[in-house]
């Protein structure tokens, strides 16, 4: 949710959508049994539209020239990075990795969260068949790097952060939002897609491994923002991966997040993460 995995799910559900606990008995996104709403993460006023901007919207699309791209790129991102969860809590759900000519692999998933005063930590863990597969941890402190450590508590390096988890298309840098923590972060466009009113997020990598990300769009929902869609490109600027929400549950008249999809575009490998409703 963390665009993905916990972290992810907690910005898709900021557009709205509601979770459920498996057991954690208080909950950012869940709690003793019953959905609660998540707080409102951003302000759609702190990027204070023209009335030509309005007009455009009306339209479908407005274009902001490059210094308003970086100006709002820049105080997005800020806010997306200084944002934390009210209370720690735990989600479970389960990986179904479907890779090219194999078969179908479910991983139980699990991710606790604890919250300070200053920082907030994701603990990740899987099992297969029985088997404890490696974890990591990835502590989020706001306007600074995160850090992540492997099951052991040690620190992880840049270079280890673009390998999956769990044998999945996730990677550990996936469910920690690391593209928000790129210096050039650019609102190009804001558009409609999906019925939604959405701010277009380029994220820019200045030094791209030669089998990580050179950039990501992010379509985040203007009132909430929730993330819509997210495309992830390689080095050589070929779209390497898409990620989206995929179903929706309605309980108890809410709708609440029963699953989310990425897939390797040019692998053709899937993972649908799918949450403990």
């Amino acid at each position: 949710m963390k665009g993905f995995g916990a972290n992810l799910r907690r910005h898709l559900l900021s557009g709205g959508w509601r979770v459920r606990a498996t057991g954690a008995a208080v909950a950012l996104f869940w709690g003793g049994g019953a959905p609660v709403r998540l707080r409102r993460w951003l302000l759609l006023a702190l990027l204070g539209f023209s009335w030509a901007d309005n007009h455009a919207h009306a339209a479908g699309q407005v274009v902001y020239d490059p210094a308003k791209a970086i100006e709002l790129g820049r105080e997005l991102v800020s806010q997306l990075r200084g944002a934390m969860p009210e209370r720690g809590f735990t989600n479970s759900g389960s990986l179904y990795i479907k890779a090219r000519r194999q078969p179908l692999k479910k991983v139980a998933y699990t991710c606790r969260v604890e919250v300070t005063p200053t920082n907030w930590t994701s603990y990740y863990s899987a099992q297969s068949d029985g088997t404890r597969l490696a974890g990591f941890s990835v502590e989020h402190r706001p306007q600074q790097p995160n850090l992540y450590r492997d099951d052991s508590g040690a620190l992880l390096t840049a270079s280890q952060l673009d390998v999956p988890f769990a044998g999945s298309d996730f990677w550990l840098s996936d469910l920690g939002l690391e593209f928000l923590h790129w210096p050039e972060q650019r609102v190009n466009r804001w558009e409609m897609t999906r019925s939604i009113g959405c701010k277009v997020l380029e994220s820019k990598n200045p030094a791209p491994a030669a089998n990580g990300y050179s950039r990501v769009v992010t379509w985040i929902q203007d009132d909430s923002s929730g993330i819509v869609r997210a495309e992830a490109y390689d080095a050589r600027g070929k779209l390497l991966k898409e990620f989206r929400p995929t179903e929706l549950e309605k309980i108890n008249g809410q709708h609440e997040l029963k699953e989310m999809m990425i897939e390797n575009s040019q692998t053709g490998s899937k993972t649908r993460l799918e949450f403990d409703l």
